[in-house]
């Protein structure tokens, strides 16, 4: 008996074939260099619809982007609500831990006008200048860097002739010649996603902790829905709050909100 499926595969067969052979020798011709450096023009294109650091915005403008998507993160983001005022979103171009951080830092600075603070962090960068030059970096590979940071933290001090405020603290955030420089690390490339080493790396050599809140569909380990975080201390060295000799946990004063792939700032009640 005939196969009645035959002359219909036949027909499906001859069609799965009908693709000019030129279009595969086309993609033959890209190269994964190629192929990445359009992915990542894609990328920019899209990040260029964001600011480098965005103005601050009610946790509910976060919310409607998952209206009609996971309730987990919804009911997450309610419970975010109970401790947190706002988020300030920032440009996702592979460089948004570090700009979330500087600007979060500086914004901290700013707020408090903490002088010691600045005096700690600015010894623990001079330290940073001569680890690195131990370990063979060229100066120019950081100085840069590092006296653009100085800078920034110079002028977020009111008092001097320069100092300036919080909204000229946001316009110079988003000028692109100094949030490049002042998210510049040697950990990694611009542009590359930062992970647990390059954070706890951070905040180790400024001595700064940093509290990164998760936003994603897991479960707490006893079930439920729960908002998970990790708090990156530093392990050594002098650091924020260390001269209040308290023998109680180090909450961090910066908060960064991750999503897969991206962060973002949180700013606390």
């Amino acid at each position: 008996m005939q196969n009645q499926e035959g002359p219909i595969a036949d027909k499906e067969m001859e069609t799965s074939v009908s693709i000019p052979i030129s279009e595969f020798d086309d993609w033959a011709n890209f190269a994964d260099d190629d192929i990445m450096q359009q992915q990542s023009a894609i990328h920019a294109e899209e990040a260029k619809k964001i600011p480098f650091v965005g103005n601050k915005e009610p946790l509910s403008m976060l919310a409607a982007e998952y209206e009609s998507g996971s309730p987990i993160l919804l009911e997450k983001i309610k419970m975010l609500g109970q401790q947190y005022a706002a988020i300030r979103r920032t440009q996702g171009d592979g460089n948004c831990f570090f700009q979330s951080f500087m600007f979060s830092y500086l914004e901290h600075i700013l707020g408090s006008q903490d002088r010691a603070e600045v005096d700690r962090i600015k010894g623990n960068v001079k330290e940073c200048r001569k680890t690195l030059q131990s370990l063979g970096y060229a100066d120019f590979s950081f100085e840069d860097f590092f006296g653009l940071f100085l800078e920034q933290l110079d002028i977020v001090l009111q008092g001097n002739e320069d100092s300036i405020s919080l909204d000229e603290l946001i316009i110079k955030s988003r000028d692109q010649s100094i949030s490049n420089y002042v998210c510049k690390s040697s950990v990694e490339p611009m542009g590359e996603e930062s992970d647990h080493v390059d954070i706890a790396a951070l905040s180790d050599a400024l001595g700064v902790p940093i509290r990164v809140v998760y936003l994603d569909r897991s479960f707490c380990d006893k079930g439920g829905v729960c908002v998970n975080h990790h708090d990156f201390v530093p392990t050594f060295g002098d650091h924020s709050n260390a001269s209040s000799h308290s023998t109680e946990p180090i909450k961090p004063f910066i908060t960064l909100l991750y999503r897969p792939g991206h962060y973002d700032i949180l700013n606390p009640k």
